[in-house]
């Protein structure tokens, strides 16, 4: 079959390789899919460039967690309903060497999620990660419904769909964009305002539009450098849920202020969370898919030679909106 991989860490030119790769067969408990669209996400290319040391310590890596195809065989007679099903696939490479970045797959029957005939294959390869990680943010440990959600960075591939979660949940949706093309995305997506990016001047800008009231959660996908802005806005008692941190790595807490908030900190690393909350997205995801009542933002596509203009594309940063898709 088709694939590529690397084999050690480093820039995408360096280090992938796209050449024929023994078939994979599926074990009991597994399906076999045939995929069509790869996507990758900033986490793909990062665990490429060597943020996680130990994923080559078992061999090669065929990149990318998500994925969607037509499931063409399966490990045991159980499963053999599933055999021409199409899915969306998530969490192919987490645990495990072998991603979407092939013809073929084989990976636990739970982590191939059928989706409607109707629905492309390019958009069920933008679901997984973005998608699950909006979820569990959206749902971790508020009810919402007549609330406000501030939601930073809503132009992002998480804030895009946390942005319509939280509008399906009864929220009034605030979010931050650093230009006017990022507050259009935005916008599109269903916030009721939009903002630039947290400042002293942001702060007062959100309590005139909520006529002083503070609000009640917040979704961070940049928490070192927006945390000491966002404080001044949380309720007591309020929540945060942070998915990433990038800009300020190791966060300093101004422990005081936040302990007199009674403020909830909640961490969302999508791979990881509990099976209940997967099991929660997906439900609901499917359901969202099924009427069609989602909106999805597609970037670019690339044939599986070109992985590599691929993650050079999501390493820039001043990328188009929407999901880098490759088509084995």
């Amino acid at each position: 079959m088709l694939a590529a991989w690397y084999k050690k860490f480093g820039t995408a030119n360096e280090v992938l390789e796209v050449g024929d790769f023994d078939e994979q067969y599926p074990k009991e408990g597994e399906v076999k899919i045939r995929i069509y669209s790869s996507a990758v996400n900033p986490s793909d290319t990062k665990k490429r460039a060597g943020s996680n040391l130990d994923i080559l310590k078992d061999g090669l890596i065929i990149p990318h967690s998500d994925g969607s195809g037509e499931i063409i065989d399966v490990g045991d007679k159980s499963l053999k309903h599933r055999v021409g099903e199409k899915v969306w696939i998530f969490e192919a490479q987490h645990n495990r060497n072998f991603g979407t970045a092939s013809e073929y797959v084989c990976l636990p029957t739970f982590n191939a999620v059928r989706m409607p005939d109707s629905l492309s294959y390019d958009i069920g390869a933008m679901i997984g990660i973005p998608a699950m990680t909006a979820h569990r943010c959206v749902h971790n440990n508020k009810n919402i419904e007549g609330q406000y959600v501030l939601i930073t960075g809503g132009a992002g591939r998480v804030g895009h769909y946390a942005i319509q979660l939280a509008k399906k949940k009864g929220a009034t949706v605030i979010t931050t964009a650093s230009n006017s093309k990022s507050a259009e995305q935005c916008k599109n997506a269903g916030a009721d305002m939009v903002f630039e990016h947290p400042s002293e001047e942001f702060v007062n800008h959100l309590l005139d539009y909520t006529a002083g009231q503070k609000i009640d959660k917040i979704i961070d996908g940049d928490f070192g450098i927006n945390l000491q802005y966002i404080l001044n806005i949380l309720k007591p008692n309020g929540n945060i849920t942070t998915y990433a941190s990038m800009s300020k790595m190791k966060p300093t807490f101004p422990f005081y202020q936040m302990m007199n908030l009674n403020t909830n900190i909640s961490t969302v690393f999508v791979y990881d969370i509990p099976k209940k909350a997967k099991k929660d997205a997906i439900k609901d995801i499917a359901s969202y898919l099924e009427s069609n009542s989602l909106i999805h933002r597609l970037s670019r596509k690339y044939p599986l030679k070109n992985i590599s203009e691929a993650h050079i594309k999501i390493e820039d940063k001043n990328t188009d909106f929407g999901a880098v898709i490759i088509n084995p």
